[in-house]
């Protein structure tokens, strides 16, 4: 059987909506039914600099928040809404033709267990405005259905790595988006995950601060300069990167105001902080990779890895690692988080399992997210 989905993901990087139109099939083998996971059309679809401030603005607390994220909620589901009718004519697709939409939506808050006590998150992207606007029944709100059942709702990736990148060796595949986030597979077919913590999300605040631009391209910025030690020992002192998985996170930990109170009363050049950023990135993904295995594949999906120098130092610090990007597995690197969604769509559609509890901490596996009928 092949179907056609959707997978709708915009990240912590809020640079724009990934919009990938996936077909799924299944065939037999020894070992069981395999399922193939094949790209038909992905695009970026931009998003404006008004709707990014807005988002951001709501990343952390602030006046008239209620009407700002009702607001934002319908537009973000309209954008969500342009981005798939524009992958669909890409691929010369008619609306009819897909079983169903994924969208993860945009996280303007993530309280995990340990952070509130009443733990909680909120994506924002109205599936209803998405189902509306396209015509395609639509899944979405993946994370609260884990939360209520005493997980971290994050990361979700690691159910889907699973599925389409097992091997009959130790695997990690890590995913470098605003935050970052690793999946152990193990060669005799255990799954662990969670968040390492930043990835690009401060390399690309301190860019555009210093130098006016949207990401630093391939990290040639940040390879020009030179890790500070001082800063880098402060950045890694934090207590996050030392806590036991589960744990998930995101801009309410690493941000701004985060960065500056580790720079306070030393004396940096840009550059140098940059490259600081950096080998934090690189640092706290390696030392997970260190903790699941000796040696192995690690596979790179996400921004980071299109940033040659994240990649170099991510390759220093695992010697005996092959380290590349998923393109090399069958997935584009950009378009692995939109699969991801495309494939929990189909997980909730055919009332499969979607979640995977040795990442989060939720007390069982369960079926995630809401249908939103066409």
């Amino acid at each position: 059987m092949t179907d056609l989905y959707i997978g709708l993901m915009s990240g912590t990087s809020v640079d724009s909506i990934d919009a990938v139109l996936v077909e799924f099939s299944e065939s037999s083998s020894p070992t069981g039914t395999q399922l193939h996971c094949k790209t038909r059309a992905a695009i970026g679809h931009p998003i404006s600099t008004e709707m990014r401030e807005a988002i951001l603005a709501l990343c952390a607390p602030g006046p008239s928040e209620l009407d700002r994220s009702g607001q934002l909620d319908r537009q973000l589901g309209q954008e969500f809404a342009a981005a798939t009718l524009a992958v669909l004519r890409q691929a010369d697709v008619q609306p009819q033709q897909v079983r169903a939409i994924g969208s993860h939506g945009q996280t303007v808050r993530h309280r995990p267990p340990g952070s509130v006590s009443t733990p909680f998150s909120l994506q924002l992207g109205d599936p209803n405005t998405i189902a509306a606007e396209t015509g395609i029944t639509t899944v979405a709100d993946f994370r609260r259905r884990d939360m209520a059942l005493g997980g971290q709702g994050a990361p979700l990736m690691p159910a889907f790595h699973n599925a389409v990148f097992r091997a009959d060796r130790d695997r990690a595949v890590v995913n470098i988006g605003g935050m970052a986030n690793i999946t152990e597979l193990a060669a005799d077919g255990g799954v662990r995950g969670y968040d390492t913590g930043p990835g690009n999300a401060l390399l690309d605040y301190w860019v555009k601060l210093h130098r006016g631009k949207a990401y630093d391209a391939d990290g040639a910025w940040g390879a020009s300069g030179n890790p500070h030690p001082e800063l880098l020992n402060r950045l890694l002192n934090d207590p996050f990167f030392a806590a036991p998985a589960p744990k998930s996170t995101g801009r309410e930990a690493f941000n701004p105001n985060w960065l500056e109170m580790a720079c306070a009363g030393l004396e940096l050049t840009p550059v140098d902080v940059q490259a600081t950023l950096a080998e934090v990135t690189a640092a706290t993904i390696a030392n997970g990779v260190h903790e699941f295995a000796r040696g192995g594949e690690l596979l790179v999906c996400g921004g980071g890895a299109r940033n040659g120098d994240l990649m170099e130092r991510l390759r220093r610090r695992l010697p005996t690692w092959t380290v590349a990007p998923t393109d090399h597995y069958g997935i584009d690197a950009d378009w692995v988080e939109g699969a991801g969604f495309a494939w929990l769509a189909r997980q909730t559609i055919l009332g499969l399992n979607g979640n995977c509890p040795a990442v989060t901490g939720a007390t069982k596996k369960t079926v995630l997210g809401g249908i939103f009928p066409a």
